[in-house]
């Protein structure tokens, strides 16, 4: 039996929690807040994140970091991007040395532009790693539904021994060994997916909708590869398979989150998207790396209110007209 640790207790740690607890693995959560801990150990509800769905009563949850990853082979982090260096800096020395840390986050730190790998290895250099990423809602992973992701590390060999250990009868996970790749397409896709819901949220069609995740594509492929991403990882489950799923559904946090910019509503109720974080330092990254990015522009500058939505259109359509594959 496996012993997992999951860092982090919302709705994605919750359901990965799921995942290998009901797959047979002593599972264990670590979460801050009290509430969601007593309400996963006495009622196996997390009401505040993933309230529809029974949890299994092997699920345990703690606040006490020390008796979460004791003992683990393996330890999931799930928490935001823009939190992981100091959770890593708070937790990286109670992981076993032995065990596998699999980064869970996608975003870019906007404070420094790293990704979620450059952040755990700088602090934890002889921890083995891997990143998880791809087309998965949380929901659909608690229930069990059929779901396919990307893991990936440095060493072809731990990739593949990261795969097999991480997938079950219904989470298959594929390995790669382009670490940078999977996680500039999980970071990229959420600023696209604040794109298509603006234009959804706006009203503005299913024509708009489409050109803008297929022109948003072209611009995750460019960024990406010019951050060290390989075009095939691009093309793979972590790039194009999660901007489709992302891009096409409130399920995903970052479209509903654009859903509400397109419609001028109040966003300070709603929950974290990371793409909000991420869009400025990917348009910066885009200005220092010379790639054209109109888009991720553009929605650094709704985000920054320098532009609105209607404005923000007007200024794609307005650009130079150019080949499409140039």
């Amino acid at each position: 039996m496996t012993r997992f640790a999951i860092v982090g207790g919302g709705a994605w740690g919750t359901a990965l929690g799921c995942l290998y607890a009901r797959a047979g693995h002593r599972t264990m959560l670590y979460a801050r807040d009290a509430e969601t801990v007593a309400a996963i150990n006495r009622a196996h509800r997390n009401a505040r994140y993933l309230p529809d769905i029974g949890l299994p009563d092997s699920l345990a949850a703690t606040s006490d970091p020390v008796e979460a990853l004791a003992g683990a082979d393996i330890v999931l982090f799930v928490v935001p991007a823009q939190s992981l260096s100091a959770a890593t800096a708070e937790l990286g020395g109670l992981v076993p040395p032995d065990a596998l840390a699999v980064l869970c986050a996608k975003g870019i730190e906007r404070s420094t532009g790293r990704f979620a790998s450059q952040i755990f290895a700088q602090a934890q250099p002889a921890q083995p790693l891997a990143v998880l990423s791809g087309p998965s809602f949380a929901a659909d992973v608690a229930r069990g539904l059929p779901t396919a992701v990307t893991i990936a590390a440095g060493e072809p060999a731990l990739a593949d021994r990261a795969a097999r250990l991480l997938s079950t009868e219904t989470f298959r996970c594929y390995a790669a060994s382009d670490v940078v790749g999977v996680e500039a397409g999980g970071a990229l896709k959420n600023v696209m997916a604040l794109a298509a819901g603006a234009v959804v949220g706006r009203g503005l069609g299913a024509s708009a909708q489409a050109a803008i995740i297929t022109r948003g594509f072209v611009e995750l492929r460019r960024l990406g590869a010019a951050l060290g991403g390989q075009p095939e990882t691009l093309m793979g489950l972590s790039g194009l398979g999660d901007l489709v799923l992302t891009c096409s559904s409130p399920q995903s946090r970052n479209f509903a989150y654009g859903m509400a910019l397109g419609r001028g509503d109040d966003r300070s109720g709603l929950k974290l998207a990371e793409g909000v974080f991420t869009a400025e330092i990917a348009a910066r990254l885009a200005r220092d790396l010379g790639i054209d990015a109109p888009i991720i522009a553009t929605v650094a500058a709704i985000l920054t209110g320098d532009l609105d939505v209607d404005a923000a259109v007007q200024s794609l359509l307005a650009r130079p007209l150019k080949r499409e594959f140039d």
